[in-house]
């Protein structure tokens, strides 16, 4: 169960390294970027989703 919890968590910062790269060579607006955010916390769930709000 542990092991199911670090994998979203690892998902979850992968995708945000890759918004993040997204977002500082210009494919993605500021309020692009926080909209699939949201949708990245919703689908992945990381345990510590509140500290990344």
């Amino acid at each position: 169960m542990e092991q199911k919890k670090e994998t979203k968590e690892l998902h979850y910062k992968m995708a945000v390294k890759l918004l993040d790269l997204m977002l500082k060579n210009g494919f993605l607006l500021p309020e692009e970027y926080k909209r699939i955010d949201a949708l990245n916390r919703e689908t992945f769930s990381p345990e510590l989703q509140e500290v990344y709000a």
